[in-house]
This record gives C-alpha cells, structure tokens and sequence, in this order.
C-alpha cells in the first residue's frame, strides 16, 4: 500500500512540475512577442520618420512599416492567443496542484491511522504483559 501511495505522489509531483514548465514556457512565447512586437513598433517609427510619411493611405508609404505593421499585428494577435492558452495552462496546473495536495492529505491521514494502529496494538501487548504481572 505504501509504494503505491508514494509512486501515485510522484506522479502527481511530477505532473504539477511538467504544467509549471509549461506555463514558464507560454509566459517566456508572451515575453518574446510582445518584445519583438515593441521592436517592431519603434522600426516603423524609426520607417516614418526616414521616409517623413507615416498615413498608411499615401500612395508613396514605405512597403517596409506596411509590413512590419502586419507582423507587429500578427505578434501581437499570437500574443493575445498565447494568454489565453497561459490562462488554460495556470487553469490546469492550479488543478494539478490541487490534485497532489489532496494525495498527499489522504496518504498523511492513512499514515496516521496506521500509526494510531499500531500504538493501539503495541498499548494491548504492554497492557496483558502488565496483567500477567499483576497475576503474578
């Protein structure tokens, strides 16, 4: 009963940190994009600014700021899609985590029964040693 009880706790151990990893990893996609999405912003600034045309309707506006637009657009609509499945991952290892506490609450309780069983039964070996005694 107790190898299983502790290979269940390692497992569950061991999922909790694989949903830890993959939340760092999705908050580390966010990070990246929103930076290059950033980086992006001051290259078009930086486009306007060399090319003095910044209203994306003139006919002469940079082919460079329309495409980092676009890819500033698309970072930052994969960021917003990232977050939402950060939100699902910190969902699953909140459950993850809830998941092992309870394991570990129920092995901690089976250990103390255990326990209470066998001071209950080293009491009666003490108790009939202390009648043969008296007996005597």
């Amino acid at each position: 009963m107790k190898s299983r009880s502790e290979s269940l706790i390692r497992l569950k151990k061991f999922q909790v940190d694989e949903k830890r990893r993959q939340v760092t990893q999705i908050e580390m996609m966010v990070a990246d994009f929103e930076r290059m999405a950033t980086e992006l912003d001051q290259q078009i600034e930086i486009e306007h600014a060399k090319t003095g045309i910044s209203d994306v309707a003139h006919f002469a506006y940079s082919t460079f700021a329309k495409a980092a637009t676009q890819r500033r657009d698309n970072l930052l609509a994969s960021a917003a899609d990232m977050r939402e499945k950060l939100e699902a991952a910190q969902d699953e290892l909140a459950e993850a985590i809830e998941d092992l506490k309870k394991i570990e609450l129920l092995d901690q309780r089976e250990n103390q029964r255990e326990a209470a069983d066998e001071a209950k039964a080293e009491q009666a070996v003490y108790d009939e040693i202390g009648r043969l005694r008296h007996r005597r």
